[in-house]
């Protein structure tokens, strides 16, 4: 006899530890993350994309640091939430539309659509946010300009959902957490199930949040950076990834301004006054590391072409694969004392795959605008 298959209905699932006074309150904590989450998302988009009427400050010297940090943990954090949460509705998904058209029709459709596009919306992004940090792109579109679209997205379809269920909500936060219902067959109840979503967040956070934490690498056994790499600092990409070939004595960095040309050997750049600064370097995928540089500041390589102060640069790279080949390095940095033209990483010559012969390292900036192995600097007034 054939099995018939059968759509599951509402009354077909356990509710003793569903309901909106579970719901509520893990969706309380899930809007939290995902506000942190959004917020320092758009910092971190306007750093790379800089609109014409904000400029990023060079201090401190350590804000993209945390803003990134805290990107990827409340992003880390929200993947239990989301999966409590989905699993605390689940049986809703199954509940049925009216049978008629009618107004009640019409809101239950458009309520599941909003409903639609909020999850799938917020899968995507923790997904795709994952696969960000591990440096995983199995797709052609540019991760960060849809990352940031569908955040919008994420943000929009939540505020919605929120006015709509503010009344369940509400009802729901001021209720008794349990209701005298029996525990679950595991003996949980539902403070028991709260708390132990708790724990699963702290402990996502304890195994994860090292690359960014250096205090917690040892214990962050699921960390991608562990704070290794040539000089004692980590990489993203390599020489030989970004298509550096072998740099010999020929080298030589340009400098221009209004026509104006200089060209320095590596043995001009280290005759040159040198000063030394320690500085983080913070990078998008959430891992980040102190270090120690010593190079030119960037205002006296600006002076050499006789370029008056609140200047601006262009920076290309000697890459010849992978994005950031170039960049524009705005007056407030290139004015900043501690903005550097490295030479050295913590008392050495750079190491190639840190950007030798010469790179740039500057407060407050992400890492993949730090450029790596500097040719040509246009500098603008």
């Amino acid at each position: 006899m054939a099995m018939q298959l059968r759509i599951p209905r509402v009354e077909d699932f356990s509710h003793r530890l569903r309901g909106p006074q579970t719901t509520a309150r893990v969706g309380v904590w899930l809007a939290i993350t995902f506000s942190i989450c959004f917020l320092t998302g758009i910092w971190s988009h306007f750093q790379q994309d800089t609109p014409s009427w904000l400029a990023i400050p060079a201090s401190p010297a350590s804000l993209y640091r945390v803003t990134q940090g805290l990107h990827i943990i409340s992003g880390t954090a929200s993947i239990p939430l989301l999966l409590v949460k989905l699993w605390s509705v689940f049986p809703k998904f199954f509940e049925r539309p009216p049978t008629k058209v009618s107004r009640e029709l019409v809101l239950h459709m458009l309520e599941r659509l909003s409903i639609a596009a909020l999850v799938g919306a917020a899968i995507f992004e923790l997904a795709s946010g994952m696969m960000n940090i591990i440096q995983w792109y199995p797709w052609d579109f540019s991760f960060r300009r849809t990352h940031f679209a569908v955040a919008w997205i994420v943000i929009g379809a939540l505020i919605v959902h929120i006015a709509v269920k503010l009344p369940i909500i509400r009802d729901a936060l001021t209720s008794p957490l349990e209701t005298g219902e029996p525990k679950d067959s595991s003996g949980l109840s539902r403070r028991g199930l709260l708390l132990s979503t708790g724990g699963a967040v702290g402990l996502t956070i304890l195994l994860t949040a090292g690359q960014t934490v250096p205090i917690l690498r040892r214990i962050s056994v699921f960390g991608v950076r562990t704070g290794d790499g040539p000089q004692g600092l980590p990489i993203n990409r390599t020489a030989r990834a970004a298509g550096i070939g072998e740099i010999d004595d020929a080298w030589a960095l340009e400098v221009s301004h209004k026509g104006r040309t200089v060209s320095m050997s590596l043995a001009d750049l280290a005759a040159l006054p040198q000063s030394t600064v320690d500085l983080p370097i913070a990078c998008v995928e959430g891992w980040s590391a102190n270090a120690t540089w010593t190079g030119i500041p960037m205002r006296d390589i600006a002076t050499l072409v006789g370029a008056p102060a609140r200047s601006r640069m262009f920076l290309t790279s000697l890459q010849t694969r992978g994005a950031f080949g170039k960049s524009e390095l705005p007056h407030q940095f290139v004015e900043d004392e501690r903005t550097l033209l490295a030479l050295k990483l913590n008392g050495e010559v750079l190491n190639p795959d840190h950007g030798y012969p010469c790179r740039v390292i500057a407060p407050n900036r992400p890492g993949v605008l730090q450029t790596k192995w500097v040719t040509k600097i246009e500098v603008f007034a």
